[in-house]
């Protein structure tokens, strides 16, 4: 069995658990998340606690379990304490501005970059350049923050672009003569 398996999930207190033929959703203060389980998985939900099985002795239910396992613990966190993700713009000139679900930022295009956020998910400038994205799915948020490094992704010379807060770019040397 998978030593991440093993752990069960233990649910906060504000958190509500549903297990229906084939599927988990989890609801909280901050959303409702759901999930399809696999049927080689088990999930069981006991005292607060869910615990995650193989149904048999497969490689892949194995496998499945301890994945499964990281995938609800992951939903419970969302709803009841949510994920987020801080970007930093790197150059002169580079701006950003929340509007409702709307990013707006500066670039240096001669056009200003406009990046809907999708439903579930929160975006936030405390300064210009600085943005943090926030919302109960894990995927979601990475994903939104990926798409919006993607506009400017920091270059190997200057260092100039969007990156991820904790994200290191190593600075090429520039040619010789």
């Amino acid at each position: 069995m998978s030593r991440i398996a093993r752990n069960p999930v233990v649910v906060p207190a504000g958190v509500e658990v549903n297990l229906e033929a084939g599927a988990i959703r989890v609801k909280g203060p901050l959303g409702v998340l759901s999930r399809v389980i696999h049927p080689s998985v088990q999930v069981e939900y006991a005292d607060g606690r869910l615990q995650v099985k193989a149904a048999n002795d497969s490689r892949l239910a194995h496998a499945l379990s301890g994945t499964t396992r990281a995938l609800i613990a992951n939903m419970v966190q969302g709803v009841s304490k949510g994920f987020e993700k801080k970007l930093t713009l790197v150059g002169v000139g580079y701006r950003a501005q929340a509007q409702g679900n709307k990013l707006t930022l500066s670039l240096g295009f001669s056009h200003p970059v406009e990046h809907v956020m999708p439903e579930g998910v929160k975006v936030e400038t405390p300064s210009q350049t600085e943005i943090v994205i926030k919302g109960a799915d894990k995927q979601l948020v990475g994903q939104v923050a990926a798409d919006v490094r993607a506009h400017r992704p920091p270059e190997p010379y200057k260092g100039k672009g969007i990156r991820y807060a904790d994200e290191v770019v190593v600075i090429k040397e520039t040619k010789k003569k």
